[in-house]
């Protein structure tokens, strides 16, 4: 009998029973949809983070007083205590550093409305204090107007380069450059704005008004902790530019040569590995639920199977009568566990990997199919199929086929 005859007598033995078929089914469905749902949804987010980081330079590093991402307890009365970064440290770090170019400011002073005549926008404008390497450093390219010049920092002008929503939200129908927008009473003149960059796990990139620094620090005070950016140049000399930058923040900071660094420097890559653990977890907790419904479902089909071996004792011993032998009837009932759990496996993939794929519509992300995942699937639904139909199939080829024709 051959393997496409014997699938065939499987479906054919499935279809017969459909209500116990198709709960069997269901909870293997569950179970391989838990898993690749997990597994796409992760994917998406992977895929999203990375397209994200690609955006900023490689070569990009950010200098700052507290962990970008901190994966699990972490001592934040230590980082607390440290000393601010202070705009003083990072002018300083301009003039002695000798490897790192683009050093900049990275610092969000506040979050409130920004006015143009009668038009007002929401009170959520970031109100960001930057100079001339502020946009390159955060991959924002200009549409309209011009990037900060070295005299609008060195001066402390009361210029602005806003965002794409800010534009929109206050200048509809004309240019914005030129105007003057107010921020907490004061006036700017908008000298540029930047093209839209969309939005990273729901939330825009472009909801910003950027000022220079200079102009901030005379409104807030220079003292108050930021973030410093710079780029190395190239990926290949992020290393040599961090060891540089660290021996200067360090001798700046006044850091004892037997103490650990009193500042955080993280990269891309540093990003990408933190995120690529976390990812990790979320894998592994979706690999334990699965396992967990699949081991229930697979108890299941050797349930289903049994009681089938047991509806069909008279079947059985019909054809062992007619010249069946033990292998062609172990290969039935073993491929009738091994279809049980593939068309269940099937659809929970279909179904893992239309849920997990929702979360890349609401990102606006593109849409991912873990084939991996999806091939795991299959095979390990071949695994539990064999697994778990070995002994109903083998209690089948070992019935007494006379005592099964008197079967009733």
């Amino acid at each position: 009998m051959n393997i496409i005859e014997v699938f065939r007598q499987a479906v054919d033995s499935i279809r017969a029973n459909k209500l116990r078929s198709s709960l069997t089914l269901l909870a293997i469905s569950v179970g391989v949809f838990a898993i690749i749902s997990a597994n796409t949804a992760v994917l998406v987010l992977d895929t999203y983070f990375k397209d994200t980081l690609s955006l900023m330079g490689g070569d990009v590093i950010t200098v700052s007083k507290f962990p970008a991402i901190q994966m699990g307890p972490s001592d934040w009365e230590r980082y607390r205590n440290r000393q601010d970064i202070t705009i003083q440290q990072m002018e300083r770090m301009q003039d002695m550093s000798r490897q790192a170019t683009g050093i900049g400011p990275n610092r969000q002073y506040r979050t409130t409305r920004v006015s143009y005549g009668e038009r007002e926008t929401e009170p959520n404008i970031g109100i960001r204090g930057g100079n001339e390497h502020y946009l390159e450093n955060n991959a924002y390219v200009i549409e309209e107007g011009r990037n900060f010049l070295p005299e609008d920092i060195d001066y402390a002008r009361s210029v602005a380069i806003i965002g794409a929503d800010v534009a929109e939200a206050l200048f509809e129908i004309e240019t914005p450059l030129g105007k003057v927008i107010r921020i907490e009473g004061r006036p700017y003149t908008i000298i540029g704005v930047t093209e839209a960059k969309g939005n990273v796990f729901g939330s825009t990139l472009d909801r910003f008004v950027v000022i220079p620094y200079s102009n901030l620090a005379g409104v807030y005070g220079r003292n108050l902790n930021i973030g410093i950016q710079l780029r190395a140049g190239s990926v290949d000399r992020v290393s040599e530019t961090i060891d540089e930058m660290t021996g200067i923040l360090r001798t700046i900071r006044q850091v004892d040569p037997a103490a650990d660094n009193d500042f955080e420097i993280t990269t891309n890559e540093s990003l990408g590995n933190a995120f690529d653990s976390f990812t990790g977890v979320l894998y592994l907790i979706g690999f334990v639920i699965g396992g967990i419904v699949l081991l229930g479902a697979g108890i299941g089909v050797m349930n289903i199977m049994l009681v089938s071996v047991t509806e069909r004792t008279r079947e059985i011993g019909l054809r062992k009568a007619v010249g069946a032998t033990r292998k062609a009837i172990t290969s039935q009932f073993l491929m009738e566990s091994i279809a049980i759990c593939q068309i269940g496996g099937l659809i929970g993939i279909l179904a893992g990997v239309g849920l997990g794929n929702m979360a890349a519509l609401w990102l606006e992300s593109s849409l991912v199919i873990p084939w991996s995942s999806a091939i795991g699937g299959v095979i390990g639904m071949t695994v539990v199929g064999v697994l778990f139909g070995v002994y109903p199939a083998y209690k089948a080829a070992n019935l007494d086929p006379i005592e099964s024709l008197r079967y009733e």
